[in-house]
């Protein structure tokens, strides 16, 4: 994937001589053993890849508009805590995905999933006050799969770790706190349980609903731009092949319909938040216990 070489990006705002190719402020690297930071954030004036890596080819009056736009400084100022933070490397969604490239989007879609990335910034502290629904949909594959996170407000002032916003997180991701600070692996979860903590999440396009999900569930499939509701269907049908778990039939729609056994949308799920997983000796043992021996 590509990640922002932070020295270059700083050396070229400082005007310092050395920054030849433009290729330089963005680098192909290998993600499974190089350790970059990641900014989350809320989309905004953003920079795109194209003006990140043409800038300095630009016409003056074009290059200094791109450059006082807030996204911009969005970047530089990431840059500088990435710095500080003893990193080279920054991934940002807006400038370093090539989206003409069908692969990059492709790869871009779970950036966050492994385990060697070690940093995730949240930019503004609306994140932490935020309704579920106002959420970007990719924060709930970050909370869960990176165990570094840290919060800083609008002035780049840090407000604290995933750890220690454990609590306030939970209440407005409705993620358990023991999955926000151990991981997905902390909890036996079900199928239903997760895609409950995405029912409320909005994305710009609807695809993205159920592309935003692959990586919490550890499947891929192609992303079709277009297909609309379809991409949900097709999700849950790569789940149902990778994971034994009933509970994907568990969904309750608001209002009820017929038709196919699947959900037509994550929101299907927003009941669901309290559905387990369990085991059939489990599950014989439950329905003995609770149903049969009472009536006997």
């Amino acid at each position: 994937m590509k990640l922002l070489n932070v020295e270059v990006v700083l050396n070229r705002e400082k005007g310092i001589q050395g920054v030849e190719s433009e290729s330089d402020v963005l680098r192909e690297l290998d993600d499974e053993i190089t350790s970059y930071a990641i900014l989350l954030h809320r989309w905004g004036a953003e920079v795109g890849y194209e003006e990140m890596t043409g800038l300095m080819k630009m016409e003056e009056g074009k290059r200094d508009e791109v450059r006082q736009r807030y996204g911009y400084q969005k970047i530089i100022k990431s840059c500088e805590q990435v710095t500080k933070d003893d990193h080279k490397w920054l991934w940002i969604d807006t400038c370093c995905i090539d989206k003409r490239s069908s692969s990059e989007l492709s790869e871009a879609i779970t950036p966050c999933i492994g385990g060697i990335k070690t940093h995730r910034c949240a930019m503004r502290t609306s994140m932490m006050s935020a309704s579920p629904s106002s959420l970007p949909s990719k924060i709930t594959a970050s909370l869960t799969s990176l165990m570094q996170v840290e919060f800083f407000n609008e002035d780049w002032v840090s407000i604290g770790n995933k750890r220690r916003l454990a609590p306030a997180l939970e209440d407005i991701t409705r993620i358990p706190r023991d999955v926000l600070t151990g991981g997905l692996a902390a909890k036996r979860l079900s199928v239903a349980q997760i895609m409950s903590w995405a029912a409320h999440r909005k994305t710009t396009r609807v695809e993205d609903r159920a592309y935003s999900l692959m990586g919490l569930f550890g499947v891929n499939m192609p992303m079709l731009y277009g297909e609309g509701r379809k991409a949900f269907r097709r999700l849950q049908l790569e789940i149902i092949q990778e994971l034994s778990d009933h509970s994907i039939f568990a969904w309750r729609p608001w209002i009820p319909r017929a038709g196919s056994v699947l959900a037509e949308d994550p929101s299907d799920f927003s009941g669901c938040g309290d559905v387990e997983n369990v085991e059939p000796d489990d599950f014989a043992d439950r329905l003995i216990k609770d149903y049969i021996e009472p009536v006997a």
